[in-house]
């Protein structure tokens, strides 16, 4: 392979700031509130795209904000946050699903602009349409990251980084031990999420209420489809003679659920195995193949779904949603039987109740794996193993594969990042890394912000 050696070249210093978070999506947005709340700190978010909100603007339910047993357990900023867009009338209720424990839909434009209120609200300073290219690390600490944009090449320094990109970006360039996917490497597939308008939501719900022999849902009773929001999860009869008169549909399930309009539906049944989302190469075969197969399944779902007889595509996001990549290696990896046994620990810095959900890498289908309970998440799966003054949020968390398929959601990735904002800020106020920052300040700080630990 070619090879060119980039010369050695000074480049510009643009900020230096206290602390830095890295992506702007549901993880980021919550560190980056949580490390500026009380205005001694000052923080930047840097974003690649052109808005806040990563996938909570994809159309998906923010799932299991409750437990199984019907308590709000995902409470704190995310709670907050939720309950701002509520007032609104920009997102629902928490709806108790069997499936997926709960669910609750948010509108993807409130949501953008609500990320910016909060942003400015806590004096964060935003910078978009940047990547970060390198991290810099001096004698084992992280102390800022190299950006590119139009502007060109730039520095930005830190006390500390956050690193929220999903892919665990900053923590990859920084050195730091990361794996993927499960014991062969094979990650869970990604999705292109959009929404259909013109649905008959009331023909949808009559199918499986009062029609189940025929349109059967996955372990869900039709009561749970007579009123208020839903996603369905089923119709698999229907989905299988489409798949064989040569329908290009990759999933094993017809999935869908309600928006906040009374005639629409976002639909979840793109599917691309072996896609890798740190390749750019196959990010790009992932995208174009998803928009392919949305018009079969739309098609589909013209064709066999009584109540989408007369509907039309009407949002596709901006970009894939990807389930994961890069997971850190951290002081603690969260293993699939911490969550099964829902075990404590005494660094607990989130609560969770959503279930292992696996979707396979080949078969187009999925598996939902239930445990004993909500499960602890402990703060040093933030932190990394072997460099200071770095923390990492949300999905490339230090878990397993099974336990990343359980915390992937966005309503635990909400939790992990406020919890990362806030170590962060109390890290950089007592002048301490945050791989050695007081935990139980940190538990006391999002109890006093509304939180819940157990």
């Amino acid at each position: 392979m070619n090879r060119y050696f980039e010369p050695a070249r000074e480049i510009k210093v643009r900020a230096e700031v206290d602390i830095l978070v890295v992506g702007g999506g549901p993880a980021g947005i919550m560190a980056a509130e949580a490390a500026a709340k009380g205005g001694k700190t000052k923080v930047m978010l840097l974003e690649q795209r052109g808005f806040l909100g990563g996938n909570l603007i994809l159309g998906l339910p923010i799932l299991s904000m409750l437990d199984k047993d019907g308590n709000q357990i995902i409470k704190g900023a995310t709670g907050k946050f939720v309950e701002r867009l509520q007032k609104i009338g920009k997102a629902t209720g928490h709806k108790r699903c069997k499936l997926h424990i709960s669910l609750t839909m948010v509108d993807p434009e409130a949501v953008k602009t609500l990320c910016w209120e909060i942003m400015d609200e806590n004096g964060v300073e935003v910078l978009m349409y940047v990547n970060v290219v390198d991290t810099l690390v001096e004698n084992g600490k992280v102390t800022g990251v190299i950006i590119e944009s139009k502007a060109g090449r730039e520095a930005i320094l830190a006390k500390t980084v956050i690193d929220c990109s999903g892919d665990a970006d900053v923590a990859y360039r920084a050195g730091v031990e990361c794996t993927k996917g499960d014991e062969k490497g094979r990650m869970q597939p990604p999705t292109l999420m959009f929404s259909m308008r013109g649905v008959n939501i009331d023909q949808v719900r009559d199918n499986v209420v009062n029609h189940s022999d025929k349109y059967g849902m996955d372990i869900m009773p039709p009561e749970q489809f007579r009123e208020g929001n839903f996603t369905m999860v089923g119709y698999r009869d229907q989905l299988s003679d489409a798949i064989s008169k040569g329908f290009n549909i990759t999933v094993a399930r017809t999935i869908f659920m309600t928006g906040l309009k009374d005639d629409e539906l976002w639909v979840n049944m793109t599917r691309v195995s072996g896609g890798d989302a740190t390749d750019p190469a196959s990010y790009t075969a992932v995208e174009r193949e998803c928009r392919r197969q949305m018009y079969d399944v739309a098609r589909y779902l013209i064709e066999y779904i009584p109540g989408f007889e007369n509907a039309w595509i009407e949002t596709v996001p901006p970009f894939t949603g990807i389930r994961e990549t890069r997971v850190i290696v951290g002081k603690y990896i969260m293993t699939s039987e911490d969550l099964l046994e829902a075990r404590k620990f005494d660094d607990v810095i989130a609560v969770a109740s959503y279930p292992i959900d696996l979707h396979h890498e080949e078969g187009g289908d999925c598996t939902l794996i239930y445990g004993k309970g909500s499960y602890d998440i402990p703060y040093r799966t933030l932190v990394p193993q072997t460099i200071e003054g770095l923390l990492v949020a949300g999905r490339c968390s230090s878990m397993d594969h099974g336990a990343m398929a359980a915390t992937r959601v966005m309503s635990t990735v909400m939790a992990m990042g406020e919890a990362a904002g806030t170590a962060a800020r109390i890290a950089v106020l007592d002048g301490v890394e945050p791989s050695t920052v007081d935990v139980a300040k940190v538990q006391a700080a999002l109890i006093e912000n509304g939180g819940y630990l157990g």
